[in-house]
């Protein structure tokens, strides 16, 4: 019975990210109070852009339904260390390059993509590349060119506010560390989740269902924001 409660559990949690509101689901940047605080910022000000980065990863749900995928099959800590290694480097490198070099990428275009990322890993995960393709893609290299994709998500965000050069680089450090910060926080409560769930007998039947559903999720999220892109986003 305890496998079962443990298969049901994360099975209920990974619905739960699936279904968040579309108003919210798709309008995870940085918004109300937070925004108006970012708008307003006139030098350094690091604690508060470590709170907004920490906050923005963990209700990130598209980066954390990577995070996920990625981590899904691993069973020693060392390649998880890797592999969110390569993914927090990319992500890093980006988010700093696009804000501080003023690197300008459409929002809908590099969203659609990060949800592309969200389906890959999803595929990889049910052997999708084995069965269909007959090949193996590196995962290390995918993972970290993922990365930088997610960065410049992240750094899209905060490109839509007028940010003052006052002060950028340390607010901009600022916020790099409470992703990072926000990002061991999901991946902490990930792993002690998935170690709960590898218990079950059920583990392997229920693993399918699941990246099932981050594979539709995964299109779901590219086709939405295609859709905005062709719709009203291009410029």
């Amino acid at each position: 019975m305890r496998g079962n409660e443990g298969s049901a559990a994360a099975l209920v949690i990974i619905l739960a990210l699936l279904m968040i509101p579309t108003d919210l689901a798709f309008a995870h940047g940085i918004g109300g109070k937070d925004a108006s605080f970012v708008a307003a910022t006139r030098g350094p000000d690091i604690l508060p852009f470590m709170y907004l980065g920490a906050k923005h990863m963990v209700t990130g749900y598209d980066h954390l339904l990577f995070i996920l995928g990625v981590i899904f099959f691993l069973y020693r800590m060392r390649d998880v260390l890797i592999y969110v290694t390569l993914f927090s480097i990319g992500h890093s490198i980006t988010l700093l390059a696009g804000v501080l070099l003023k690197l300008e990428v459409n929002a809908y275009l590099i969203d659609a993509v990060i949800g592309l990322s969200v389906a890959y890993k999803a595929f990889d995960n049910l052997g999708g590349f084995q069965s269909v393709f007959g090949f193996q893609p590196n995962n290390r290299i995918a993972v970290a060119i993922f990365g930088l994709i997610h960065g410049f998500g992240l750094a899209t965000k905060l490109q839509e506010f007028r940010l003052s050069p006052n002060g950028l680089l340390p607010n901009m450090i600022g916020f790099n560390i409470g992703v990072e910060l926000g990002q061991m926080i999901a991946l902490a409560l990930m792993l002690l989740i998935m170690l709960h769930w590898r218990r079950s007998a059920s583990f392997e039947r229920s693993a399918v269902v699941a990246n099932a559903l981050i594979l539709a999720a995964g299109f779901v999220l590219m086709e939405y924001q295609l859709a905005g892109y062709f719709v009203g986003g291009k410029a």
